[in-house]
């Protein structure tokens, strides 16, 4: 399938819906999956200002979902998105930002303006999706912070997570919703890959050897992550090590994640990275 088909993207409302979110679940996440969030939690959160909420084709199919509960954060409104899934067939075709679009049409509506998720730091795609398109940023990264989830989308390595922090009325995500990347200068893009002996296929970086301290940094990470766990699984514990490290310390060290950018823009999957005060 090239295009998407006619969609109705609206709340789920009926016990069948819910019902069919968790089967849309497992399908994504697999059966042995433990974290299937059940479709009575999937209703009642939204009874009290979370979102749940899919993509539908002509027939009532639920082709994709978005899902989260609401709150209070440091004594104001927030929003934890806890899944987006979009069937196999039509990733990569715009859907997750249509989802993503409606759950942040709903929480302004209902006065939240700030929403909160997790992603795996080595996956290309979701990087892309969640700095570039959606225009988040990373506040945290968390080691191993789901554990073994049952899930074959988390087997391989630890679950090491970014916590991204998506303010829902700055004008930077309004311009990443309408396509524009954030201006970097250009010193972001010729600084120093912290991890280039992974790149290389090398062994890490030692835990003892110092990382660059300049404005600018990158940390890159591989092409297809989960090519890398199925043939070099070494490899793959290599990645997440050398990036789990360098993200853990330009954090602790003010740093922060300024940007994403592909190989197809640079020779590497990279994460801009640097200690500048954010213009504006």
């Amino acid at each position: 399938m090239t295009k998407l088909p006619d969609l109705t993207l609206r709340q789920l409302e009926t016990r069948e819906e819910y019902e069919a979110c968790v089967r849309l679940q497992r399908d994504t996440w697999g059966e042995h999956f433990l974290d299937v969030v059940p479709a009575t939690i999937l209703m009642v959160a939204q009874r009290v200002g979370g979102v749940t909420a899919g993509a539908f084709d002509p027939d009532g199919r639920l082709l994709g979902f978005v899902f989260g509960i609401s709150g209070v954060r440091q004594g104001k409104p927030a929003h934890w998105s806890d899944m987006l899934a979009v069937r196999p067939e039509l990733r990569g075709l715009g859907l997750g930002k249509r989802l993503k679009r409606l759950q942040r049409e709903l929480l302004l509506e209902s006065g939240i303006k700030v929403a909160y998720w997790t992603y795996d730091p080595l996956v290309v795609r979701n990087a892309r999706l969640n700095l570039t398109v959606l225009g988040a940023v990373p506040v945290e990264y968390v080691v191993n912070m789901y554990g073994d989830t049952g899930s074959l989308l988390h087997s391989g390595l630890d679950t090491d997570r970014f916590v991204v922090e998506w303010r829902l009325d700055d004008p930077q995500v309004e311009r990443a919703l309408a396509g524009a990347s954030e201006e970097l200068p250009p010193e972001a893009f010729d600084s120093p890959v912290v991890n280039p002996n992974t790149i290389t296929g090398n062994a890490p970086l030692a835990q003892s050897s110092s990382l660059p301290t300049v404005t600018w940094v990158r940390v890159a990470i591989p092409p297809d992550i989960e090519q890398v766990k199925t043939t070099a699984p070494e490899d793959a514990w290599s990645w997440q090590l050398a990036t789990r490290r360098a993200f853990q310390w330009y954090f602790a060290n003010g740093y922060r994640v300024a940007g994403f950018r592909s190989k197809s823009e640079l020779h590497h999957d990279c994460y801009l990275v640097t200690n500048q005060t954010k213009a504006g």
